[in-house]
């Protein structure tokens, strides 16, 4: 049978709910945030969530655009923005992509049935990759894109302005080196990279500073037991947000039994890490291609980029992870 991210994270669910830029500091001080981009194809797989949840509880970073990825713009837009006012971060832009493939909604349209993005108290820019551009070319500093969907906007944008690379970075949740889905020793088509390979061959393959999660390390995150019960009994608007579209996710996929006893994996919270440090995790500079039916594969004629290929510490990573999401450091 063949598997992708999506229809791994439903039976996951299922079992457990039941001329390139100067490379950018690993990690930014305190006092001085990396200014961030998220582009995400939330509203499928949950893990985009959690992720947005993580990214708002990190200071080392600033979200200047959340943007959405991969169609459903108008869906997953409501849902970037209820996530955003909820929580407080109204002040962070949304960015809706193109009304392209594919179209709808998803598990997550019962927690946005009633919202009206028209209501968002922050700006909402229609033309998502032109202002997924000026966010990048207008920002004083360099922008660090991170990438948790597949990459159709991201290629538009820089087949508009290819400049983009000499003003940002990339850190993505991509690919497949030597595990697969569930910890498999037999790599595969990822489902970032395998839901349009030719914008994740563009995306990667850029003139710019290229950092990557695969399934090796992404694709073993899990929360669960004190940890999990933990973020359960969190009282902070992010944290208490996540869960509410946990449970909205879980019941759409009919998966609510055992909603209070662990995550699914969590692979897009690996890319949100990525972006201001790199200490829990093994880095190799491999040289990656993406070939048409959407692998990861070591060539020495492809470009090189840092890779997260296991971990150091994934405890330290679940820990800080369950930290951050509880609101502590």
């Amino acid at each position: 049978m063949k598997i992708n991210r999506r229809s791994f994270l439903q039976t996951s669910a299922a079992l457990a709910l039941g001329g390139l830029p100067a490379p950018l500091p690993a990690a930014p001080s305190s006092t001085s945030p990396l200014p961030v981009i998220l582009a995400t194809d939330i509203g499928d797989d949950i893990d985009d969530s959690w992720a947005l949840g993580f990214l708002l509880q990190c200071p080392e970073l600033t979200p200047r655009l959340v943007m959405t990825e991969y169609g459903k713009s108008f869906y997953r837009a409501k849902i970037l923005a209820k996530f955003l006012q909820t929580t407080g971060h109204a002040q962070v832009p949304v960015a809706v992509g193109p009304d392209a493939e594919p179209r709808g909604q998803g598990p997550l349209a019962a927690w946005v049935k009633d919202y009206d993005l028209a209501s968002y108290p922050g700006r909402v820019h229609t033309d998502g990759v032109g202002a997924l551009i000026a966010a990048i070319m207008d920002s004083p500093r360099p922008v660090t894109l991170i990438c948790i969907g597949p990459m159709p906007n991201i290629a538009a944008a820089l087949e508009r302005e290819p400049r983009l690379v000499r003003h940002a970075r990339f850190v993505g949740m991509e690919g497949s080196v030597r595990l697969g889905y569930d910890a498999s020793k037999t790599p595969c088509a990822e489902w970032n990279v395998r839901a349009n390979p030719a914008a994740a061959r563009k995306g990667l393959s850029a003139d710019w500073d290229v950092t990557i999660t695969p399934l090796d390390t992404c694709g073993l995150v899990t929360l669960e037991g004190a940890r999990y019960q933990r973020i359960l009994r969190a009282r902070n608007p992010v944290a208490s947000t996540v869960v509410e579209n946990y449970r909205v996710w879980s019941q759409a996929n009919h998966a609510a039994a055992r909603a209070a006893e662990r995550s699914t994996v969590l692979f897009d919270t690996v890319a949100v890490y990525l972006a201001f440090a790199r200490h829990l995790c093994k880095m190799e500079r491999l040289r990656l291609r993406v070939t048409d039916d959407g692998l990861t594969v070591l060539d020495n004629h492809a470009k090189k980029m840092e890779v997260a290929t296991a971990w150091k510490n994934l405890d330290g990573f679940r820990d800080l992870l369950t930290a951050r999401l509880c609101g502590g450091a």
